[in-house]
């Protein structure tokens, strides 16, 4: 991604973002694996667990794009960090006393969805302030690496943590994770001035601004479509594969966490070739082929089955799958950056936000339904039946890099 340094400011945002970033994929799954191996959960309530907080916290995140887009970013950003530290680590709390239900971890997963949508939409603007134009795509390399650095990592060692200490111990460490983030985030110092807004009240089609933005763009509205529906895919058959493999499958929670992070060196390859790959061919050539490529994987984790080869499978797919994420994403969120105006990042970012959560919660809850009806092998076969059709909403050819038409004032990370 290039050695060049991108200035002080950018190395503490970049070190907080390591911080959360290894302290969530440590704890990958982790209500998923407390909700089956403590309160002993099916596939239907895992994926309510897992659908509920997304689209509550969606919902509840709906007001906040407009809201935030006329505050300083870097206090409601570390605001965000000790909203998600304060509620993660009232679950070890309660599992230590005997009280942790399924309705604490829906509340938890609520807190917890709605200030992602916040900080990832607050992170999105504040880079633009960090780094100059030109520099977007390193800084969005430098976070994909890490964050799928961070997921070859963590997984096995949650794993681990879990064996060694109990179910709750990564909740811990996320939570821990979050508070070393907002300590880096206060680190960045410096002034920011606040942004400049009009004495106009607030009306209600205020808050639909970022869709409006998004929609009207002739680009990032395909982008917009082919990615809610591709990350709403590939999340709903995440639960049903946590049941299935911890479940029927019999494997070790390490096993289910290796089968996910050693994949993740895909990502990282992906990551740090980006930036080369869009410099050879070009970066409308590379969503397009990249986006192709990434949907023709999901389909291969309806044939897993116990024992090593099955182990292997799941390995090799999400191999194929994670490289094709890790080159895709921070084009297209350099992209998606450089063609929203400035007054409008926040909105638009948690319009993007607000859609993939709402729309991963709604397609998990589908998906756990059709689960309970034909099984969880059958419906993640479906979901990758279905991502075969995705690369027919990306967009045909290239437009002119410039911001799209302005609206009338009335988004396996940051930037994203």
């Amino acid at each position: 991604m290039g050695g060049r340094s991108l200035g002080r400011r950018f190395g503490w945002l970049w070190a907080a973002y390591a911080a959360s970033t290894f302290g969530t994929r440590l704890a990958f799954d982790a209500f998923p694996l407390i909700a089956v191996l403590v309160l002993h959960a099916g596939p239907a309530e895992v994926s309510v667990l897992a659908a509920a907080g997304l689209a509550v916290g969606a919902l509840v995140a709906v007001p906040l794009g407009h809201w935030l887009e006329f505050r300083r970013k870097r206090p409601v950003m570390v605001a965000m960090d000790l909203v998600r530290f304060a509620a993660l680590v009232t679950v070890p709390l309660a599992h230590w006393l005997g009280w942790l239900g399924f309705g604490q971890l829906l509340v938890v997963s609520i807190v917890v969805g709605t200030a992602d949508i916040a900080f990832q939409a607050a992170s999105g603007a504040y880079l633009k302030s960090v780094v100059s134009g030109e520099d977007l795509l390193v800084a969005n390399g430098r976070f994909e690496s890490t964050a799928w650095t961070a997921t070859a990592l963590g997984p096995p060692l949650g794993g681990a943590a879990i064996g060694l200490f109990g179910p709750v111990a990564t909740v811990v460490a996320d939570a821990v994770s979050y508070l070393l983030s907002a300590a880096g985030i206060r680190a960045i110092g410096g002034g920011e001035p606040r942004p400049v807004r009009t004495g106009a009240p607030v009306r209600v089609g205020d808050l639909l601004e970022g869709w409006r933005y998004v929609l009207g763009h002739p680009v990032l509205r395909p982008l917009f479509f082919n990615t809610v529906l591709v990350s709403g895919l590939i999340m709903a058959t995440a639960p049903l594969l946590a049941v299935l493999m911890l479940g029927p499958l019999g494997f070790a929670p390490w096993q289910y966490g290796l089968a996910f992070a050693a994949p993740c060196v895909g990502g990282l390859v992906g990551a740090r070739t980006s930036r080369r790959l869009v410099g050879r061919f070009g970066r409308h050539r590379v969503l397009r082929v990249v986006g192709t490529l990434r949907a023709c994987w999901l389909v291969g984790l309806a044939f897993v089955h116990a024992g090593a080869s099955g182990l292997v499978l799941v390995m090799l797919v999400e191999l194929g799958l994670i490289t094709c994420m890790g080159v895709f994403t921070p084009v297209f969120a350099t992209y998606r950056l450089e063609q929203v105006p400035d007054d409008r990042v926040v909105r638009t970012l948690s319009a993007w936000s607000i859609s993939s959560k709402a729309t991963i919660a709604v397609l998990t809850a589908l998906w756990g339904l059709l689960a309970g009806l034909v099984g969880p092998r059958e419906a993640v076969a479906v979901a990758g039946v279905l991502m075969l059709a995705t690369p027919l909403l990306l967009p045909r050819r290239e437009h002119a890099e410039e911001p799209g038409p302005a609206v009338e004032t009335a988004d396996p990370g940051v930037g994203r």
